[in-house]
């Protein structure tokens, strides 16, 4: 996958925002022992890299970006504008039908579907797998919370996070190598 510096550092820096967001999601109720430290890891890691990500981002602007076309960046901006509609809508049903357990699945879940329209426009196939992984997750979340009698949200942002950091890690590289 070729990235361009700013694009990279950018990659970085969302997906270690979002990756802190759902390590923050996941300790609404975590279970005893262990899992506290290690989600706190994970958002400390996650805040980390987007603090990283805005810098490097900041400091190669200029550097190009496969969004500087207008056609791509108002596509984006449209698949983003649709996500977030969609992610509301949800959340607004779940909360009259009052299931606001079951918000952080449902936002994985359109995040995850919203990486496959993404992937094309930013040229990048691991929103591919990404993707694939968040839109399933959700379900395998809920199982696994209601059989283990956990929060949604732990069982969700547990699966979450960790995915975008993984997703981060070949713009890392790309960062490290000088692209």
């Amino acid at each position: 996958m070729d990235f361009l510096l700013r694009d990279a550092a950018m990659t970085l820096a969302v997906f270690g925002f979002f990756s802190a967001a759902w390590f923050g999601w996941a300790q609404e109720r975590p279970p005893a022992g262990a899992a506290r430290w290690l989600l706190g890891a994970g958002s400390s890691l996650g805040t980390l890299a987007a603090a990283a990500g805005g810098l490097l981002a900041w400091r190669h602007w200029n550097g190009g970006s496969v969004l500087a076309e207008d056609p791509d960046m108002n596509l984006y901006l449209i698949i983003l504008g649709v996500e977030s509609g969609l992610a509301l809508l949800g959340v607004l049903v779940l909360l009259a039908m009052g299931r606001s357990d079951y918000f952080a699945p449902w936002v994985c879940l359109v995040v995850g579907a919203h990486f496959f329209p993404l992937a094309p426009v930013l040229a990048n196939p691991v929103l591919y797998v990404l993707g694939a992984w968040l839109t399933a997750w959700p379900f395998l979340a809920v199982r696994w919370a209601h059989r283990q009698d956990l929060a949604p949200s732990f069982t969700t942002g547990t699966g979450a996070g960790p995915a975008l950091l993984l997703a981060a890690l070949p713009a890392v590289a790309a960062l490290l190598t000088g692209v």
